[in-house]
């Protein structure tokens, strides 16, 4: 990036349970000078009504910038437009497969496509237990592709009281990733 251009970072919300990842890591971004760019599956539109309050619409407005799934001319499906990488939270099979095999139909495999060609960081919040062969095969995949696969497994070290407090920790060690520092993440320290 360089000095007049913004940072940048893609959120992709699939339709995996474990919308709060995304809402959370959008929530995050925005107390950093960072420019947002969310693109969301429709399977993530149905995920968020059967797991939040929240609307589409509020979710929307956590972003600098929205992108409809279908906007396959849209500036994060160029590799052109500069951006840090992108964060799909929560990843799941059905996009973590399409990503590892370059179907690019949506624009949300297309902008993972993208950072993929472009050795941008891609991070891959995947949801989904037990996992059978071929979705360590596709997790093997994208990891020799360059992306990283951080499922979002919640640390007890840093003794959570709440769901929220698991959640803040998971989602700012998916943006230590990106070398973006925010509250909430409690740091190993075995002297406590």
């Amino acid at each position: 990036m360089t000095a007049t251009s913004p940072l940048r970072l893609i959120v992709g919300i699939s339709g995996a349970s474990g919308i709060c990842y995304g809402v959370r890591l959008l929530e995050r971004l925005q107390a950093l000078p960072i420019e947002s760019h969310l693109v969301m599956s429709s399977a993530a539109k149905q995920t968020l009504a059967l797991e939040t309050d929240l609307s589409v619409a509020e979710v929307e407005a956590l972003a600098d910038v929205v992108h409809h799934e279908r906007s396959i001319g849209a500036s994060i499906a160029s590799g052109s437009f500069r951006t840090m990488g992108m964060v799909v939270a929560p990843c799941s099979m059905r996009s973590m497969s399409d990503i590892a095999a370059g179907t690019t139909s949506t624009l949300l495999t297309r902008a993972a496509d993208v950072v993929l060609k472009e050795r941008r960081r891609l991070v891959l919040m995947v949801r989904e237990t037990p996992l059978h062969t071929g979705h360590l095969r596709h997790m093997t995949q994208l990891s020799e592709l360059g992306a990283i696969i951080a499922p979002p497994v919640p640390s007890f070290y840093a003794r959570p009281e709440t769901l929220d407090d698991m959640i803040d920790h998971t989602v700012g060690r998916v943006l230590d990733l990106f070398d973006l520092d925010v509250p909430g993440v409690h740091r190993w320290n075995p002297r406590g």
